[in-house]
């Protein structure tokens, strides 16, 4: 990597922002714009690849390469950038997947020759990986806090991804799923680890680029930008088969088993298809899967989830996932799936998130850590310990964002080195310690069997001198009304769907 493309980098990110903010005043927002960029960067690094010292063949039409962009402005540049668009959604493999249902967003020619110049003044490909990731990682980021665009729904903050693969710690030769990877997040921290901790032969290079990753993305948009992260972190090849499935991954049985399962499956309770009635009007329909394969069928779309990831491990394998709090505590088949979850696989850790972290406001989330196991007569869950990284913790996305460093102390207490060797951090005479640890029986013997498990006393009901500031305070109330919002708009649609 050369020190210059170093220094660049940057400077690289800054231009591309400045020039967002003079599309926006266009109209176009940070997802349209993002993918635009995703478009014109594909092309241009494959345009790179074609030349020395590479000399790679790309799979790309001459008349819809980069070098057909560079020469053209005005309206032959618009007209040409949306056939090339249109075309190249039909081709296979990586190139077809970024570039399916693809349209030009930027309607100003001069600005879309802008952007081709900008572009066309870096090379790309001789940009570390680190670099490459870094800038459009960080564009991702940008693209989640534009709350209006609902894109912050497909990111989970970065320092969560980092913390939960610290404690996982993912070994070479083995796979990585994620049934809904949104943008990618957690096949790139596992890829992170995996290049900074284990000392990689050429055999386990390869199969950390071309077999380690398999996931599921089913909106188009979000499938584009984790596949376009990949490949800017050096994961799969232009010319490869798709790591990203655009399938809905619920549908039926998996067909190959895990070593890992990482994921945050996407919110909201119900899963739920659009169709037409006779009257012509949209109408939601609850979506229930009958698999064979499930504990019970439930439109409960983060309950089909926890069913779904326990099919897709290994019986040596390890699950990581976030939850909301009703997977926790809901009755009926939530108590039926926790019963299942504890007697079939080793539940061992349940890590209890903060409001104020995810993008989607007043989201109450959890880490449940899980190992697959091989059927058993008796339950293998033993113990279960929780960290309680909510209570007395105030986290908003502009002023307090969560980094890796708060949860540092979760990681040393979950002591990924050797999880069978933990210390309780809460005892009787320090009943505010975070760390603890409840028996099979204790769990079983609550009311519905509920993982939702509290005891430090909150210190803003108890202390009138200890309340949060007024805008955390204002945030908080804004959260709940939202959440109870929500709950109301799935009452209001199941209403009108009987």
């Amino acid at each position: 990597m050369s020190n210059n493309s170093t220094t660049n980098t940057s400077s690289i990110v800054s231009k591309i922002w400045a020039f967002c903010n003079t599309l926006r005043d266009d109209g176009v927002g940070y997802g349209d714009y993002l993918e635009q960029l995703t478009y014109l960067l594909f092309l241009k690094m494959a345009d790179e690849y074609s030349k020395p010292p590479h000399n790679r063949t790309m799979p790309i039409p001459k008349k819809f390469n980069w070098e057909s962009l560079v020469g053209k402005s005005g309206d032959d540049l618009e007209t040409h950038y949306s056939k090339l668009l249109r075309e190249l959604g039909n081709e296979k493999g990586m190139l077809g997947q970024i570039f399916i249902k693809s349209q030009n967003k930027i309607q100003d020619p001069a600005k879309l020759y802008k952007l081709i110049a900008l572009i066309n003044a870096e090379e790309w490909v001789l940009m570390g990986v680190k670099d490459k990731g870094d800038i459009y990682e960080g564009l991702l980021e940008k693209n989640a806090e534009d709350t209006k665009s609902g894109a912050g729904q497909y990111f989970t903050p970065r320092a969560l991804i980092k913390a939960i693969v610290e404690c996982v710690r993912p070994e070479p030769n083995k796979t990585i799923a994620d049934p809904a990877c949104g943008t990618g997040g957690f096949f790139l921290a596992a890829y992170d680890w995996l290049t900074e901790n284990a000392l990689l032969d050429k055999a386990q290079k390869q199969f950390l680029k071309y077999k380690t990753f398999a996931g599921n993305e089913i909106v188009a948009s979000t499938r584009r930008l984790a596949l376009m992260n990949l490949f800017l972190h050096n994961i799969g090849d232009i010319d490869s088969d798709t790591i990203i499935s655009p399938n809905d991954s619920l549908i039926g049985a998996p067909d190959t088993r895990h070593d890992y399962v990482l994921a945050n499956p996407p919110f909201g309770k119900k899963s739920s298809m659009t169709f037409t009635n006779e009257d012509g009007e949209q109408e939601k329909e609850d979506l229930t899967y009958n698999r064979q394969d499930f504990w019970v069928t439930t439109s409960n779309k983060q309950l089909n989830f926890v069913q779904h990831i326990k099919s897709m491990l290994k019986t040596t394998g390890q699950a990581a996932v976030v939850l909301p709090d009703n997977v926790l505590f809901e009755g009926g088949a939530g108590e039926t799936i926790r019963k299942k979850l504890l007697e079939t696989t080793e539940l061992h850790t349940i890590l209890r998130l903060p409001t104020g972290i995810f993008y989607a406001n007043g989201v109450k989330a959890n880490v449940l850590f899980w190992d697959g196991k091989p059927s058993s007569k008796d339950p293998w869950t033993k113990d279960i310990w929780v960290y309680d990284y909510r209570t007395n913790i105030h986290h908003t996305l502009k002023k307090n964002p969560l980094k890796l460093d708060d949860l540092k102390d979760f990681i040393k207490c979950y002591n990924p080195a050797n999880r069978h060797k933990r210390k309780e951090t809460w005892s009787e005479s320090n009943p505010d310690g975070r760390w603890r640890k409840f028996s099979y029986d204790e769990i079983i013997s609550r009311d519905k069997t509920s993982l939702d498990i509290t005891w430090i006393k909150d210190k803003s009901l108890a202390d009138l001198d200890n309340l949060p500031d007024p805008d955390e305070l204002a945030q908080d109330i804004v959260d709940n009304l939202e959440a109870g919002l929500e709950s109301f708009r799935t009452i209001i649609a199941a209403l009108k769907g009987k």
